[in-house]
C-alpha cells in the first residue's frame, strides 16, 4: 500500500480525515486504479478505506453492504471484478466505453446504471458533463467514474448525514448518488435560467448588443441541448428503479425516490421551456435588428431626399441656358433661398412623420 494521495482528492479541495479514511490506492489489490471503499453492516458504517481484495470476505456476511468506487479504471480492472460480482461483459464494456446515454439495464445478477453529472460555466455558458456508471447488486454498489467531474465527496457527506437510512442498504446508497446527480441537473437548469434572464435584459438595452446577444444565445442553446440529452432519459431511469419487481427500492425508500423523480420531471420541463425561450430570444433579436435596419434606412432615405433638393436646383441652374436671374446677382440669392426653403420644409415634414 503506497502512501500517496489520490489525484482526484485535489479537485475536491483537500481531504478531510473522514474522506481520506475512505480512500484506498489499489496497488496492493487486484486492480491498478484508484478506489474508495466502504462497508456497512446492519445499517452502520463499520469500515472504510480497506483493500478491494477484502470485499469478497465481507460479502460472505449477508448483512454487509459494500460501496466500491473506481476512478478511471480500464477493462482489465473491471474484468477482475466481473467474476467476483457476476458482472455481465456487456455492462463492463459500457462502463469502459465513453458517451453512453443515461440508461438502466437489467441483468440476471445486477443492474447497470449510466448517468451524467453536469457543471455549468457561468462566464462562458458552456456545460461540462461527467459520465458515471454504477453496478447495482444485492449487497454492493460499484461506481465507475471516468473523471472527477462528480464531487464524490458531497455524496459521502449525504450518506454520513442520513445514518437513519443506511439500514436500507444498497437502495440507500443508490438514492444518495442519484439525488446528488439530479440536484446538479437542477442547479444547472437554474443557472441557465438566470443567464437567459440576463440575456433578455441585454436584448432590450439602450445600446445595441446584437453580436453579444446572438453569440450568448447560441452558447446557451447549445448547453441546453446537451443538458436535455442528459436530463430527459433520467425520467425513465428513476421510474424504472421505483418498480417493485427490481427489489432495489424498499417501501420505506419509495417516497425518497418519488421525490427524486419529481425533481427529474421539473428539471426536464424547465429545460424544455428554456430551450424554447432561447429560440424566441434569437428570433426576437433578429426581428429587432431588422426593425433597427428599417429605421436607419428610413432616416437615410429622408436625408437623401433633403440632399436631393440642392442637387436638383444647382444642377438646373448650372445648365448653359438662359433662366430667370441668369447673369444677375439676385439669381444666385434666389437659388440659395429656394434650396433653404424647400430643404427646411422637407425636414419639418419628415420630422413630423418620424421619418428622420
Amino acid at each position: 500500500m503506497t502512501g500517496e494521495q489520490p489525484k482526484e482528492l485535489s479537485s475536491i479541495g483537500g481531504p478531510d480525515p473522514a474522506t481520506a479514511a475512505s480512500v484506498a490506492i489499489c496497488d496492493s489489490t487486484p486492480t491498478k486504479c484508484q478506489a474508495r471503499t466502504r462497508l456497512y453492516r446492519q445499517g452502520n458504517l463499520e469500515l472504510s478505506g480497506f483493500p478491494v481484495a477484502d470485499i469478497s470476505d465481507y460479502l460472505l456476511d449477508e448483512s454487509s453492504v459494500v460501496w466500491l468506487d473506481l476512478f478511471n479504471p480500464d477493462r482489465d480492472d473491471l474484468s477482475v471484478l466481473s467474476s467476483e460480482f457476476g458482472l455481465h461483459p456487456l455492462a463492463v464494456e459500457d462502463a469502459v466505453e465513453p458517451h453512453e446515454r443515461p440508461k438502466l439495464d437489467r441483468y440476471r445478477s445486477h443492474l447497470f446504471l449510466t448517468a451524467y453529472a453536469v457543471h455549468l460555466d457561468i462566464d462562458t455558458g458552456q456545460l461540462a458533463t461527467s459520465e458515471l456508471s454504477a453496478f447495482i447488486t444485492k449487497q454492493a454498489l460499484i461506481t465507475v467514474r471516468k473523471d472527477d467531474g462528480l464531487d464524490i465527496g458531497s455524496v459521502l457527506d449525504y450518506w454520513d448525514a442520513s445514518p437513519d437510512l443506511a439500514k436500507f442498504g444498497v437502495g440507500f446508497l443508490l438514492y444518495g448518488l442519484i439525488d446528488n446527480i439530479v440536484d446538479g441537473h437542477f442547479a444547472a437548469v437554474q443557472s441557465l435560467d438566470d443567464a437567459i434572464e440576463s440575456l433578455e435584459d441585454q436584448l432590450f438595452a439602450d445600446k445595441p448588443m446584437d453580436q453579444v446577444v446572438q453569440r450568448r444565445s447560441f452558447e446557451l442553446r447549445k448547453s441546453l441541448v446537451l443538458l436535455r440529452r442528459v436530463v430527459l432519459p433520467m425520467r425513465e431511469v428513476v421510474n424504472t428503479l421505483i418498480r417493485r419487481d427490481l427489489q432495489v427500492v424498499s417501501d420505506a425508500l419509495h417516497p425518497y425516490y418519488q421525490d427524486v423523480y419529481d425533481h427529474v420531471l421539473r428539471a426536464t420541463e424547465w429545460t424544455e421551456s428554456l430551450r424554447d425561450l432561447v429560440t424566441t430570444i434569437l428570433e426576437t433579436n433578429l426581428t429587432i435588428q431588422s426593425n433597427r435596419l428599417n429605421t436607419i434606412t428610413k432616416k437615410v432615405t429622408g436625408w437623401a431626399a433633403i440632399v436631393a433638393v440642392p442637387t436638383l436646383i444647382t444642377g438646373y441652374y448650372g445648365m448653359n441656358v438662359p433662366y430667370p436671374g441668369f447673369g444677375n446677382e439676385w439669381g444666385l440669392g434666389f437659388s440659395i433661398g429656394l434650396i433653404v426653403v424647400i430643404a427646411t420644409a422637407l425636414y419639418v415634414v419628415f420630422r413630423r412623420k418620424d421619418w428622420i
